[in-house]
This record gives C-alpha cells, structure tokens and sequence, in this order.
C-alpha cells in the first residue's frame, strides 16, 4: 500500500517506509513471534473469552461500524484514499477486540500488532503519504514496544507458568 500511495502520490520516500515496513512487519516481528512461542512452548489457545464463530461475527460487525462511522469522513473528504479509511478504522478496532478476549499474552500481543497495523495504515491513508522521520519514529516504538512485551511475556511465564492472563488476577492476594 505505501508503494501505490508513494507512486500516485509521488512520494518516492514512501518506498524507503515500504521496504523498511516489509523487512519489520514481514520479516523480522514474525519470527520473533515463532520464536517466542518455541521458547515459552503454547500452540493453538483453547479457550478463548470468546468462541472462533462469535469472534469472526462480532469482528464483522466492528467493520461494518467502522463503515458507519467513517461515512460522514469518506464522503466529505477529497483524497483518492479516503475509501480505504473505514477499513483502517475497522482493523484498529478488530486489533483492539482482539486484545480483549483473548487469555493468553502471545494472543494479546498479536492483536497490537494488528491494532498497530491498523494506526499506521489510517495514517497513510488519511495523509495520502506520511514523511519518513516520522514513520520511522513509529517503527521504532513498534519494535520497542514489541521487545518489552517479549521481556514482560517471559516474565509472566516464569513467575506463573502460563501465559494465561486470568492467572495475573493472583497479584491481588
């Protein structure tokens, strides 16, 4: 996407974010992810807050909210992306459903990511084009931020031999 936005936008350092987007997104964040799941030893989480039907409807449903609510923005702006935004919205709030009904950390940390995905992608879309400092001060909080959750991830293993995050409700006792 920042490849076609940096070409019909003629924003040849869109391409630079691209390749540095690719190489963060694609290549490095999933085999940390692998790797941190071989390490702290979880596969598939089994029982989520919410079932995998419920979550796929009420994902679903958030979309078509985020259509409802970007409707009066799509309409009365004038960039060529402004169509995609609904989307960036939806996937900010699919990223933050996520987040909340999944037990595990790794889970959680996950939809970050696609909350992050999400930020970033309503953010070139409703700029048409991002300047680079900027959009390389965000992959550096992305990569720190995801290093911390990696650190606090093996932390909550260690300390209560799950990653299951109803079993942080102890710290209260």
């Amino acid at each position: 996407l920042f490849v076609v936005v940096g070409y019909f936008g003629r924003a040849p350092e869109l391409y630079v974010v691209a390749i540095i987007l690719f190489a963060l997104k694609v290549i490095l964040i999933p085999r940390l992810l692998r790797r941190m799941q071989n390490q702290v030893g979880i596969g598939y989480e089994a029982t989520p807050y919410l079932n995998v039907t419920s979550s796929v409807i009420v994902a679903g449903l958030l979309v078509l909210l985020a259509y409802v609510l970007t409707r009066p923005v799509v309409l009365t702006s004038t960039l060529p992306t402004r169509g995609g935004l609904p989307l960036a919205v939806g996937l900010i709030f699919v990223g933050l459903f996520v987040i909340i009904t999944r037990k595990k950390a790794l889970a959680q940390v996950v939809g970050f990511l696609v909350l992050e995905n999400g930020i970033a992608l309503l953010a070139v879309l409703g700029t048409f084009g991002i300047p680079l400092i900027v959009e390389l001060g965000v992959f550096l909080d992305l990569l720190m931020g995801f290093l911390v959750m990696q650190v606090f991830i093996y932390h909550i293993r260690d300390t209560f031999e799950s990653l299951d995050v109803d079993r942080l409700s102890e710290l209260k006792y």
